[in-house]
């Protein structure tokens, strides 16, 4: 029988564990600080614990901390000085500033930005899209305000809120900010650093005339969909292109009026479009007067990519059970699961064979400490079961003739 040749005296965490250069954790510890007074259990045993929480789905202190204690031997590859167990993983959440975990992650994203990038989309217009929205994630206790009101039972649950903002030609944040489920979307406005060649993309809840103001006075561009009770007058019916698609119904300039603005007065762009897919209209709000009007349509659909990052984080890693009940251990998870995300990514882009992300999540998490050379397997998996049904065939075909292959 042939041997494997995907054999690997690394297993699949540690070469994962890998993708994390040493300095950006030492770096990134000192930085912020997050060592000091600490013996035994430093950051970076602290972040390959929760990445192993995150990669294996872990969903308490117990079954993260007695499943790492039962890896002693297979720990040395990559590093990990102490197996935590259950108080000492639950003080580290509780004591150490999760900002050193954003840190990591910011510097990885730099890291191999060029991997994840495509450019192709800004070619096209010559400017960034970014998109921004924000995603709810329900909590068991009432440990952020949450929304909504009370229930019966008199047990109200908590609620954390991501707002997260990415690149259109990524898949991954570039920035991620907390708040209490509560709190209003547009919050996230005030901490964005305007950029002259990026256009935003956002949904109205974020509809906010005196930032729009701020984007037009910037020079930056923005596209979003106008709010059912918003109030305005037509200035301008605009010329509609007979050379572009027929989606479009109208394309008009407005003035809307802006509380304690520079200007009391502000001139955007809307355009009415007809989706013959949901047989529905859609009204956009721009800043964008030279861009064609299908263009405009075609721009705010890209935001639909948030959407699905929102929805690969929540199914793929541990965001519905926190391993602490206070704000500072769900904020360390979260960016573990971002972190773990980003590094999973990485390694999807980096194959030529295509792979679903779920997909590559799942083979992970059953081959997590299995010794297998990672992107070899993944790029061609049934190599060796291919060999070995050739090599059994041929044994066959000798034993039929009578030949003695000895």
């Amino acid at each position: 029988m042939s041997k494997s040749t995907h054999f690997f005296g690394q297993s699949v965490f540690g070469q994962l564990i890998s993708l994390i250069d040493d300095h950006i954790i030492t770096d990134s510890a000192k930085k912020q600080g997050s060592d000091y007074y600490i013996k035994r259990f430093k950051t970076r045993d602290h972040l390959i614990s929760m990445l192993f929480c995150s990669f294996a789905k872990g969903t308490s202190l117990r079954e993260v901390s007695g499943t790492m204690l039962g890896l002693a031997g297979k720990t040395r590859h990559f590093k990990l000085e102490h197996i935590p167990y259950r108080s000492t993983l639950s003080d580290a959440n509780k004591r150490r500033d999760a900002n050193v975990f954003c840190l990591i992650y910011n510097k990885l994203l730099k890291k191999y930005g060029h991997l994840l990038s495509d450019t192709r989309i800004k070619d096209v217009i010559n400017k960034q899209i970014e998109i921004f929205d924000s995603t709810t994630i329900s909590l068991f206790q009432d440990i952020l305000k949450s929304v909504g009101r009370n229930p019966s039972s008199g047990k109200r649950k908590g609620g954390i809120k991501v707002h997260s903002v990415i690149n259109v030609d990524e898949t991954v944040p570039k920035m991620v900010l907390f708040t209490d489920a509560a709190t209003h979307d547009h919050v996230l406005l005030s901490r964005l650093k305007l950029k002259a060649d990026t256009i935003y993309v956002f949904d109205k809840g974020y509809n906010d005339y005196k930032a729009f103001e701020a984007f037009s006075n910037a020079g930056v561009g923005f596209v979003t969909r106008i709010k059912d009770n918003a109030v305005y007058s037509v200035t301008e019916q605009r010329l509609i292109e007979q050379n572009i698609y027929s989606g479009v119904l109208e394309d008009v300039t407005i003035e809307v009026s802006v509380k304690q603005g520079l200007n009391p007065k502000l001139s955007l762009r809307k355009v009415t479009f007809y989706d013959r897919v949901l047989k529905r209209e859609f009204e956009f709000l721009t800043n964008l007067f030279d861009m064609r009007a299908d263009l405009i349509a075609a721009i705010y659909k890209l935001r639909w990519q948030i959407e699905l990052l929102f929805k690969q984080l929540k199914q793929n890693f541990p965001l519905k059970y926190f391993l602490g009940d206070y704000e500072n251990a769900i904020k360390i998870q979260i960016y573990c699961a971002l972190i773990a995300n980003l590094l999973m990514t990485v390694i999807q882009k980096m194959l030529k064979r295509k792979w679903a992300f779920s997909n590559l999540v799942s083979f992970c998490k059953i081959h997590l400490f299995n010794y297998i050379l990672l992107l070899g397997f993944l790029e061609n998996p049934d190599r060796d079961w291919r060999k070995s049904k050739i090599y059994s065939g041929q044994l066959d075909l000798l034993g039929g003739l009578g030949i003695d292959d000895s």
